[in-house]
């Protein structure tokens, strides 16, 4: 009988891209992986520290593992476990803790699952962490996660991720090359690019700081590969997004107009406060960029609302700054504190009732945004990819500029590429769309 090994990951598309790379792992070494709510002899939680409820759930899913078989073998991974590595292994039930490296190499810390009085920690200093191990996610049949670069060099004043993930480093171009076409051969349509930091790819190419590529010759090079329909970037520094890039991305058959920027103040002050690498001015200049070489793009946005020393007119201003930008989306995110940043040691707290009520105003922001933009594509030729689940007897799936459009539910359309004339707003908010042409694009 083979053993069986169930995985849930916490956090980001580079955790989904790393699980599941370590999954295929287990694979190989003769495991059957199952669903997390199934029976399985082990159990891995990969994890996030990103923010406060990524901590809590944690023992949650620990719980829940447990209630389906009180005697597997329970292993958490990720970025919480290089942190806070004691905490993790003083949760009952918890039978191994990985660290930042040891993580990819879980087999080999793994004998016969028999249950450990106290968790094990293999941990190691995060300046160890210092050499790339490529991944990509296959999460279901119509999108792969592609990691090509991991760990930051930059340190904002919020933020664990240098500290959990180490020294920004990149995957080779050949290696990124290799597992695009890998994903390709096996009848997927878009490649979502994730990484830390992937503006800056490149840097750390050969295990040191030396490097030949930029992003933009990492963007050029993917535009070769074959069988690829599209390639998204899911999230990029605006002092790292080039004007060359995004040049490239307007005149590219497979990289669709789609940006993800993080922002995380409008306010000059607070984003000095935090250490970004930029100012407002620059952030209009990349937004203004776009909107003239694509004026139809979505634009995603992530901002950090409650920062430290974060007053009412602070916030108002981020407030006006965002209403006025063109833009198609929000991520917000409400500031809590992380042990080991400059930040938790600021003064100036923002009450969390405050924080919350912050939060609420830019979420009711997001929805006007995304309304609007929503509204502006009504008319418009797009071609829409389907997803894979049938959710309430509809279908759903993303245009090439991420409008997220429905229709009933028709298991024939799985995966596949259509044209379409994009025609209303539903009351759920997403798009209704009528067939330009009936027969499958591609």
């Amino acid at each position: 009988m083979k053993k069986k090994v169930a995985f849930y990951t916490l956090g980001c598309k580079l955790n989904f891209s790393e699980t599941s790379t370590i999954a295929r792992g287990f694979e190989d070494e003769g495991f059957q992986r199952v669903d997390f709510s199934e029976m399985a002899d082990m159990y891995v939680i990969n994890t996030c520290s990103v923010t406060e409820n990524a901590d809590k759930r944690f023992k949650s899913i620990v719980k829940q593992a447990q209630k389906v078989n009180p005697q597997a073998f329970v292993a958490a991974i990720g970025c919480y476990a290089q942190l806070k590595p004691e905490q993790l292994a003083a949760v009952d039930g918890v039978d191994l803790v990985l660290g930042a490296t040891e993580k990819f190499k879980i087999t080999d810390y793994i004998n016969d699952l028999s249950k450990n009085d106290f968790g094990e920690i293999h941990s190691c200093e995060i300046e160890d962490a210092d050499f790339y191990v490529g991944s990509y996610a296959i999460g279901d049949r119509t999108r792969a996660f592609l990691k090509v670069q991991d760990g930051c060099d930059y340190k904002c004043t919020y933020c664990t991720i240098p500290l959990a993930r180490g020294i920004s480093r990149s995957d080779t171009l050949q290696n990124v090359l290799k597992n695009a076409a890998e994903i390709s051969s096996q009848g997927i349509k878009e490649i979502v690019l994730t990484g830390v930091n992937i503006g800056d790819y490149g840097k750390g190419e050969f295990g040191n700081k030396k490097h030949e590529h930029t992003f933009l010759d990492l963007v050029k090079a993917l535009e070769t590969v074959d069988g690829i329909h599209r390639l998204r970037i899911s999230s990029i520094e605006p002092n790292l997004l080039k004007n060359e890039t995004i040049d490239f991305v307007a005149k590219s058959k497979t990289f669709v107009p789609h940006f993800h920027i993080p922002l995380q103040s409008g306010s000059d002050a607070i984003l000095k406060l935090m250490r970004r690498r930029y100012l407002t001015n620059l952030y209009v200049d990349r937004v203004a960029q776009i909107r003239r070489t694509m004026p139809d793009a979505c634009i995603g946005v992530d901002v950090i609302v409650g920062f430290p020393g974060e007053t009412k007119e602070h916030f108002l201003e981020t407030y006006h700054f965002l209403n006025e930008l063109d833009i198609s989306y929000l991520h917000v995110f409400t500031y809590s504190e992380r042990d080991n940043t400059v930040a938790a040691d600021m003064e100036g707290v923002v009450p969390k009732n405050v924080r919350n009520k912050r939060s609420k105003m830019l979420r009711g922001l997001s929805v006007k945004k995304r309304r609007a933009f929503y509204e502006s594509q009504l008319g418009t030729h797009r071609t829409v990819l389907f997803e894979g689940e049938n959710k309430e007897g509809y279908i759903q799936g993303f245009t090439e500029n991420y409008v997220k459009v429905k229709t009933p539910w028709d298991p024939a359309l799985v995966n596949t590429l259509h044209d379409i004339r994009l025609t209303e707003i539903d009351e759920d908010g997403l798009v209704r769309f009528e067939f330009v042409r009936s027969e499958v694009r591609v």
